[in-house]
């Protein structure tokens, strides 16, 4: 009996090649079955945003629990009536359920998000 992991089950990737790809995502329900990064439990995303970058809508009604981290930058995420900002390698934030949002990048910013569940249907970034 062998103890080695099959291929398939593996997955070496870059995060700025691969993200590119899905809009950033790198991990979720709409990966292909079968692939290690098909995923209906979370989503990861690495998201590399030039300065002045926006989301294009607010984000309401919101079903999941969303983490997001500053790799480098400065970054800042919107909340009703809250802005939130991420100076320093590490900073992150997290909101739940039911909280509306939006971002923005003041300056040439990297972020990783995860979000929990990954749910079908939202495709705005």
């Amino acid at each position: 009996m062998s103890d080695e992991v099959p291929e398939s089950r593996i997955y070496v990737g870059n995060a700025g090649v691969d993200g590119a790809g899905d809009a950033g995502w790198l991990l979720g329900h709409f990966k292909p079955p079968g692939d290690p990064r098909h995923s209906e439990d979370v989503e990861i995303k690495w998201g590399v945003h030039p300065p002045g970058d926006r989301r294009a809508a607010w984000a309401v009604g919101e079903t999941r629990t969303a983490l997001l981290v500053l790799i480098s930058g400065r970054f800042v995420v919107e909340f009703r009536g809250r802005d939130v900002l991420l100076a320093e390698q590490g900073d992150y934030v997290v909101w739940g359920k039911g909280v509306d949002h939006s971002w923005r990048a003041e300056a040439a910013s990297t972020v990783l998000t995860v979000r929990w569940p990954s749910v079908p249907g939202y495709k705005l970034g």
